[in-house]
């Protein structure tokens, strides 16, 4: 019997989950940003601007949702470019949102308003500013974590986000080595139960070319309409994969032999990352294939977690989220389980 980790109904819907505007620090108005995505085959945007929670359903058509959202950090002070920080996004899971993930009974910060609560660089606060998020509403996701000088004792303090970012845009073209698979792995095996998603950070800064750091990172939600409810339910469930360029098309588990498939797009490689060291890798190559459009793989009870990394031809990757072993349902004494 299949089950589908991604779930098998509606439609894959490409967003960029982590962006600046005029609003903030950004060149390019939310209206701007809206038709470059949308040239870029883009179908969703979540507009998260410095501090300031603003809605902006107005952009909202039929072929495009602005989720709304705002981006808090807990800085250290006085030291720099060597200021360590904590970068969080909050999207707000309902279009009729209006109010700052922050608000409290005595301090309603409406929209737009700028966010007077003074965070300073601290676990305990990290981890306030999480929970008053996902208790008012949002989705709440931990930024580029090498660019902000986190190391692993401070990311593994943190608990109760919903995801992780695996890939930033705008800190990768920087230099910085944003592509933090093991910053996702030392977290799950830390315990830690969060999704991963790859975002641009945009902030098209560059002179001459306006989207320099656009359409790097991209977060694919498989739903069953662009309405804005359907696709935070999707977030909430892990309905998506993450990618710089490779298409995932099916994922799923089949219960009966015990393993789980992957059907994807011009592969090259294709990685099964586990929670010990019984890693697996496919090669097309070795495939005697040009390219791989999918794999089976199989799970074994102390495997703790698997996720799925698809490499295209140029080494860019689609990442999926990580999946829990004792989570799906998978007879181990079946005589029929598959072992590779």
């Amino acid at each position: 019997m299949k089950k589908f980790l991604i779930s098998d109904k509606g439609t894959f819907y490409k967003a960029n989950l982590h962006s600046h505007s005029t609003v903030s620090d950004g060149e390019l108005t939310p209206l701007r940003i809206k038709e470059l995505y949308q040239k870029n085959g883009y179908s969703i945007v979540a507009f998260t601007d410095h501090n300031r929670f603003v809605t902006h359903n107005d952009l909202t058509d039929s072929s495009f949702l602005a989720l709304n959202g705002v981006e808090n950090a807990a800085d250290e002070s006085g030291k720099g470019w060597f200021n360590r920080c904590c970068d969080i996004c909050f999207i707000a899971l309902n279009s009729d949102r209006r109010i700052h993930p922050f608000q409290n009974e005595n301090n309603v910060i409406g929209d737009g308003e700028k966010s007077p609560f003074e965070t300073e660089y601290t676990s305990e606060c990290v981890n306030m500013m999480i929970k008053k998020g996902v208790e008012n509403g949002f989705f709440v996701t931990y930024n580029h974590p090498t660019w902000s000088l986190e190391n692993y004792p401070r990311y593994m303090s943190y608990s109760g986000m919903h995801a992780m970012e695996i890939f930033n845009t705008s800190s990768f073209i920087d230099g910085y080595n944003e592509y933090n698979p093991d910053i996702y792995d030392d977290m799950l095996r830390g315990g830690k139960k969060l999704f991963c998603i790859a975002t641009d950070d945009n902030h098209n800064r560059a002179p001459g070319t306006c989207h320099w750091d656009s359409f790097g990172g991209f977060t694919m939600i498989k739903s069953p309409s662009l309405k804005y409810e359907d696709i935070t339910g999707a977030l909430l469930k892990g309905d998506f994969y993450s990618s710089r360029g490779p298409v995932i098309n099916e994922l799923w588990i089949d219960t009966d032999d015990g393993s789980v498939n992957i059907r994807c797009e011009k592969a090259k490689k294709i990685v099964c990352t586990r929670g010990g060291r019984r890693l697996r890798a496919i090669y097309a190559k070795e495939e005697g294939k040009e390219y791989l459009t999918g794999a089976k793989i199989s799970v074994n009870r102390d495997d703790i977690y698997l996720r799925i990394t698809v490499f295209d031809e140029n080494g860019l990757t689609a990442d999926t989220n990580a999946y829990f072993v004792k989570n799906m349902g998978i007879d181990f004494e079946s005589p029929d389980l598959f072992v590779e």
